[in-house]
Order: structure tokens, then C-alpha cells, then sequence
């Protein structure tokens, strides 16, 4: 996509350091706060850990070393690490429960001053199911079809920027659908579910759309690759999403069916 000195100018060590430093801090406060908790508390689940960890691998991988370097000048490879650090690592952390873990390895105190911020109305609006659709598929849609793809490689501030924003605009897409940690202000199975139709639809349109008219700079061969890269890949990670929220929604009707409540009345 872009010669090998602009790549070399931009894309620095320091850059992969300070994108990839805070995904190994939360891999090691993960595992500190599980050993704490297995000797304090009772144990934490084994599957949320090895969660935990997948989820950091995929976007460590994706930021620092040979396949960090080669998704910068070659665009099928930086569509693979779309898919990991943009859909994959956010479903496989949040499926990991970090706030549960949290507020169980910290004072009581410390744990309802969280729970308190959580219930506020800004983390109320961004985590509405709409609005981290916007911010996820449309950020995507803004990013391909603008110059900020080009200008996303020719300056370090912006790539750090959008990797940040890819990252933590896939995990609040991933909590907006499914309910892994304690979530104030639910809304209704039926409300995620129709608006997460939609933002599928949007996202492989945005892959078609790459296939057909490729961001600039990028060869149309490795647009072509990237844009079904894009379409198969996040289809198989979103039919993944699609059956968590609804094998959580058939527990919800189960339970609430077989409840002693419902043969009482």
C-alpha cells in the first residue's frame, strides 16, 4: 500500500510500544486479580481466563511484531488484523467478565464507587445499541471511504488514534448485544437483535464496497482479497455474536417460562 521508508518513518517501535502497552498491562492485572481471587474467593472460571488471554493475543499480534508490520503495506494482511483487533479480541474479552473479575478483587468501597460510574447516563448512551453501532460499522465506513486511510499512514498520531478507536469501538459494540458483565439500563432482545441485523448488513456492504471501489493507494487485486476477507471473516464472527445473544435470550425465555412464579399464578 505505502513504500517501505514511509512505512519505516511512520511506523516506529515506539508506535507498536505505546499500542500494544496497555494490552499487557490488562493481561497481567487479569491474571494477577484471577490468582487473587482463586485464593481469596472462589474460583474464577478457567474458560473466562483462557478467554482473556486469546483476546490480548489476537490484538497484540495485530500491533507489535512481523504481522504488525506487514498489515501496514499490505491490505489483505491489515484486513485479517481488522478482523482480530476490531471484532475477535473485543468478543473474546468481553466474554472474559473483566468488570465482574474486578469488582470481586477490590474493597467494597472501591467496587460500588465502579458500579456507581457504570449506572451513569453517558455509559448509559454510548453502550445503546445504536450508538456503538455508529461508532463501530460507521467508524469503519468513515476510515475506508475517506482520506483517512491515507492519512491514517502518514502520521503516527493517527494511526495510534484509529487503532484505539477500532479496538474499543468493537468491544462496546460487543456489550451493547450481549450481557456478559453486570449492565445497567438493558434494553429488550428484540430492539438488539433488529439493530444488530442492521449493522451486519452495513458492515458487509462496507466489504462489498471495498471489493468494488478500493480505499486509496490500495492494488485492486489486494482490495479485492481484502474487501472478501472482510465479508467472510466478519460474517463468521458476527454469526458467533449473533448466536451468544440468542442462546442468551432462549435461557432468559427458559427461565423465566419454568420459573416457580409462572405455575404459582
Amino acid at each position: 500500500m505505502h513504500s517501505h521508508e514511509t512505512y519505516t518513518q511512520n511506523f516506529s517501535i515506539i508506535v507498536q510500544l505505546i499500542l500494544v502497552l496497555p494490552f499487557l498491562i490488562s493481561l497481567i492485572s487479569y491474571i494477577v486479580a484471577v490468582i487473587y481471587s482463586n485464593q481469596h474467593k472462589k474460583r474464577w472460571s478457567r474458560s473466562r481466563t483462557l478467554s482473556w488471554i486469546l483476546g490480548h493475543l489476537c490484538a497484540i499480534i495485530t500491533l507489535i511484531g512481523p504481522f504488525a508490520e506487514l498489515t501496514h503495506v499490505n491490505f489483505s494482511a491489515h484486513m485479517i488484523g481488522h478482523l482480530l483487533l476490531g471484532m475477535l479480541a473485543p468478543l473474546l474479552i468481553a466474554l472474559a467478565a473483566p468488570i465482574t473479575l474486578l469488582l470481586r478483587s477490590i474493597p467494597v468501597k472501591w467496587a460500588r464507587l465502579i458500579s456507581s460510574i457504570l449506572k451513569n447516563s453517558y455509559f448509559s448512551f454510548i453502550r445503546n445499541p445504536i450508538v456503538a453501532s455508529i461508532l463501530n460499522v460507521g467508524g469503519l465506513w468513515l476510515l475506508y471511504t475517506t482520506p483517512l486511510f491515507t492519512m491514517m499512514h502518514e502520521s503516527s498520531l493517527i494511526f495510534i488514534l484509529i487503532h484505539i478507536h477500532i479496538f474499543l469501538a468493537g468491544y462496546l459494540f460487543t456489550i451493547a448485544f450481549i450481557y456478559i458483565d453486570p449492565t445497567p439500563h438493558q434494553v429488550s432482545y428484540v430492539f438488539r437483535s433488529i439493530v444488530l441485523l442492521v449493522a451486519v448488513t452495513a458492515h458487509s456492504i462496507l466489504s462489498k464496497h471495498i471489493y468494488a471501489y478500493p480505499p486509496n493507494h490500495v492494488p485492486i487485486e489486494q482490495a479485492e482479497l481484502g474487501g472478501m476477507i472482510m465479508y467472510y471473516g466478519g460474517d463468521a464472527i458476527e454469526i458467533g455474536l449473533v448466536y451468544l445473544l440468542f442462546y442468551q435470550w432462549f435461557k432468559r425465555t427458559r427461565s423465566t417460562i419454568y420459573s416457580p412464579e409462572t405455575f404459582s399464578n
